[in-house]
């Protein structure tokens, strides 16, 4: 894509920056289609990933996944990537947008590297779960490779990570502010970077980190290889991608049309009373064939109580919202990867790009704000050509923010009928047996559940974060007397009170238990009437007041 593709886009220094809410129609256009290379659905009969100019190493790591064919984006990515041209790549989530600049970026590395090396790659991500989810992918992509992949974001403590790196690496990928953070420190040396990677760039913009990548992209060599992937392209995207790449091309897949995907995931809308969500819920969890499920809640409260809510109900179910520490989100993600637990309850914080195999329904027990979030929440399931279900409850006031959303995706669920959780066609629709309750049967309770699952000591910034990791757990948010949330030390197995509840009883200065209080002052009050001390007051009263 030359520059005049940008010429109508603004520049990242003309202007102060507005506010996501506060972008203008015309700040929001999308990218004129004209350099696309080409438009591709996703097929598994694609290209195999051993007919491109692929390392053996990395193929073979591939094929000992089970990933041999190449999807849509990867097909038209991996011409360009491997060629060392800059890109800009869109599609719909969920359909390999990770191997298709994982791969290119792994083959351009100089391997193996000495110890102490610094990263020949970096990728930037919006998330710590997507972070976490890219660096995973990427390890094990390039494993027969020899390739170190070192994650950095925030949550987690400084040490570990400054270790990492001290010791050598040859990729990086990580949040903005965290990287920003070891950069500024001196502890990340972005001097030798050949290949950078803004993963979700829309997301990004929107969480505010823009300002964030500027800074860390003015520190990285010109003649670097950027690729940047974003499912829109909003103006202030445009004017970064005018910026910091070099005549890049422009790849989307399977569709022409600025409007995203949904068709294939099947749909459903029911208007449900707020005092029924959980009941129906609960009903919904019970349908014949269901999978993994995520559950999208718009409030951090709310995501909690719904997974404590339907704890109680026998499901096990887990939560991912801001208020927990890394060390309990990250618990609550490997226990739904491995099946621990098969509910799990969510902000819109993991809505972008987290990949979890087996996911067949979403559900939105709080009505999305916009059609982005609503496509970016179902586009959890149906993944990799994967079939899948979502169901959104909709609230009477949310009605005419669902119609919008229905109108922009060209839905035709306008008006969600008004569902109770007894209604015949909640039942026949979502193939829910109808001797089902809304409580889960005890001899349905096969999951180990989220206490099955350790909680990491991550250390960090966040970790006086209340997370729930058992059913044993104060509820979230209630202090103790320290101040500090009740279930904290256990629930994250770290910190200070941990290391004094678990050291030995030595009789120490330092252990709690044996420290002496402060010798008080002696306080005496004196009488007063009208202003004038009280002499005379008797030897109990003088006793009384010291």
């Amino acid at each position: 894509m030359t520059d005049a593709a940008f010429s109508d886009a603004p520049h990242p220094h003309d202007t102060h920056e507005p506010a996501v809410d506060e972008l203008s129609a015309e700040s929001v256009a999308v990218i004129d289609p004209a350099p696309l290379v080409g438009i591709a659905p996703v097929k598994p009969d694609s290209p195999l990933f051993s007919s491109f100019a692929i390392k053996p190493e990395i193929i073979a790591a591939l094929q000992a996944v089970g990933i041999e064919h190449t999807f849509a984006i990867q097909e038209l990515t991996l011409p360009i990537a491997l060629a060392g041209s800059d890109l800009i790549g869109q599609a719909r989530t969920g359909t390999g947008k990770t191997l298709g600049f994982g791969v290119p970026m792994l083959n351009r590395l100089e391997l193996p590297s000495a110890k102490g090396a610094k990263p020949q790659a970096l990728v930037i991500a919006p998330t710590r779960e997507l972070a976490v989810q890219v660096a995973g992918d990427l390890t094990t992509a390039g494993k027969r490779l020899g390739a170190k992949v070192v994650t950095i974001y925030g949550g987690r403590a400084y040490e570990p990570q400054v270790e990492a790196l001290k010791s050598g690496c040859d990729v990086v990928v990580g949040t903005p502010g965290r990287l920003l953070d070891l950069s500024q420190q001196g502890h990340l040396n972005l001097g030798f970077v050949r290949c950078l990677v803004l993963d979700e760039a829309d997301e990004m913009l929107d969480l505010g980190f823009l300002p964030d990548i500027e800074k860390l992209m003015s520190q990285l060599p010109a003649g670097r290889q950027t690729m940047l992937f974003s499912a829109t392209m909003p103006g202030p995207i445009v004017a970064l991608a005018r910026q910091f790449l070099n005549q890049p091309i422009q790849i989307r897949a399977e569709s022409d049309s600025h409007i995203p995907a949904t068709e294939h995931v099947d749909q459903f809308a029911y208007r449900a009373h707020a005092m029924d969500k959980t009941e129906v819920l609960a009903r919904i969890l019970q349908a014949e064939g269901r999978g993994l499920t995520l559950i999208f809640t718009r409030t951090k409260r709310t995501a909690q109580k719904v997974a404590d809510d339907l704890v109680e109900r026998g499901f096990a179910a887990g939560a991912v919202h801001g208020d927990l520490s890394q060390g309990a989100r990250e618990q609550a993600l490997r226990a739904f990867r491995s099946g621990k637990v098969d509910v799990l309850v969510a902000t819109d914080v993991a809505a972008r790009g987290l990949d979890i195999d087996d996911v067949t329904h979403v559900i939105n027990y709080q009505c999305p704000e916009d059609a982005m979030t609503y496509v970016h929440r179902i586009g959890r399931t149906a993944r990799a050509g994967k079939s899948g279900t979502s169901v959104t409850l909709v609230d009477w006031d949310d009605l005419a923010k669902w119609k919008l959303i229905c109108d922009t995706l060209n839905l035709p669920l306008h008006e969600p009928v008004e569902t109770y959780s007894t209604s015949d066609h909640l039942f026949l629709e979502l193939s829910i047996p109808t001797s089902v309750k809304g409580v889960l049967p005890r001899a349905a309770r096969t999951r180990a559940g989220l206490g099955a699952e350790a909680v990491e000591d991550l250390g960090g910034s966040d970790r006086k974060k209340s997370g729930r990791g058992d059913r044993d757990h104060g509820p979230a948010g209630r202090s103790s007397r320290s101040g500090r949330p009740e279930g904290s030390a256990r629930a994250e197995g770290s910190g200070r009170s941990r290391s004094r509840a678990e050291a030995p009883a030595s009789g120490s200065e330092t252990e709690p238990s044996e420290r002496k209080p402060a010798a008080s002052r002696n306080r005496r009050r004196r009488r007063t009437r009208a202003g004038a001390p009280v002499t005379g007051a008797s030897s109990a009263e003088q006793s009384s007041a010291g």
